[in-house]
């Protein structure tokens, strides 16, 4: 690695975490551009029933088959069309909305909705690519860009068979998926409920209510402790709190926090940050974005109850530090997905969902 490399990564590290600048946002937007039309390498999540769905990746997702998986995909897709809402002077803005419009197409995502209405793919991406699909969906609607009010009219109708597969699972889920990886349970409803919330979605906003009133109400003492487990990138506990927080008013969240997550109420909490042994294993690099989301839901926390959890700032912003250096650290396994985990945990920092 040159010296040069070395010295832009102590930058970053020393400056990235005090300000989203308009330079900090023309690197992390290079990620997604440089691979929301790489193909390969890439890993498929079809079930096959026959030897002709065998196909390229592009071919089965002309939309989202680059970044290595579907959904690192949609939120590539999503990191860039936040970026561009924020920074308007955005190095490369004509060809990153030209790369948007191409792969956000109406016949392209046609073809989406064709794929994921097959029957047997009822399960395709849930509920974790389902959220961050719905996050996408929201950030197009709430641009002034001129570009996406089309990009989002062409999306609506992916979007809208997601919010059918949400209002169809959810009843039928009796037990929360509680893992630190993508079927987790919480997770895949904090997204939605925002999205239902922004698009008055009554019967979406009711699913959500009822489903997370039934499965979280009751639970108490989360272990933190437990956490990490060998490669989270999202943790249970808090996106168990992210999603309890949207839905439950004040007081009854704070009474369920106290059951919840007592240990969050001590002044002095602290949390050791997740370590990543080897960077350039796909999974272990998992706790890198692990740290992105204990930040982003202790900021969303703060910023919601600023007087009951104002010290936890410290702990949101020792988690961020630590694993923002890794977002450019050149391994692709990393790269093709952590800007994304960061610059959610900036949007909740800065506040400016």
């Amino acid at each position: 690695m040159k010296i040069s490399h070395y010295l832009f990564l102590f930058c970053f590290q020393f400056s990235f975490s005090q300000e989203l600048t308009l330079e900090k946002a023309n690197h992390l937007a290079t990620l997604p551009v440089k691979c929301l039309q790489q193909e390969y390498p890439n890993k498929l999540g079809q079930l096959l029933q026959d030897a002709t769905e065998l196909q390229s990746p592009k071919k089965l997702h002309p939309a989202f088959y680059g970044c290595f998986d579907w959904h690192s995909s949609v939120h590539g897709h999503w990191s860039l069309v936040y970026l561009l809402k924020r920074f308007p002077d955005l190095d490369k803005r004509d060809e990153i909305i030209q790369k948007l419009k191409v792969n956000l197409s109406k016949e392209n995502i046609q073809q989406e909705v064709a794929y994921l209405s097959k029957e047997h793919e009822k399960s395709f991406e849930r509920t974790y690519g389902w959220a961050w699909l719905l996050k996408l969906q929201l950030e197009l609607e709430t641009s002034n860009e001129p570009y996406a009010k089309e990009l989002a009219d062409n999306l609506k109708p992916l979007s809208d068979i997601i919010i059918t597969r949400y209002i169809e699972f959810l009843p039928k889920l009796l037990y929360p998926v509680r893992a630190g990886t993508h079927a987790n349970t919480a997770f895949g409803l904090n997204f939605a409920w925002d999205y239902a919330v922004h698009s008055n979605n009554q019967a979406l906003q009711k699913s959500i209510w009822v489903n997370a009133t039934r499965l979280f109400q009751n639970d108490k003492d989360c272990p933190f402790a437990w956490e990490p487990s060998g490669t989270d990138f999202l943790s249970p506990c808090l996106e168990e709190m992210g999603i309890m927080q949207r839905i439950l008013p004040r007081e009854e969240f704070l009474k369920w926090m106290k059951s919840f997550a007592p240990s969050l109420f001590n002044k002095r909490f602290t949390w050791d940050v997740a370590k990543v042994s080897d960077r350039t294993d796909g999974h272990l690099v998992h706790l890198d974005g692990l740290n992105f989301s204990r930040a982003w839901n202790l900021y969303s926390l703060i910023k919601q109850y600023p007087k009951e959890f104002w010290y936890l700032k410290d702990a949101a912003d020792k988690h961020l530090d630590f694993s923002l250096p890794s977002v450019v650290d050149g391994n692709y396994e990393g790269e093709h997905w952590l800007a994304s985990f960061a610059l959610r945990a900036y949007e909740e920092k800065n506040n400016d969902k």
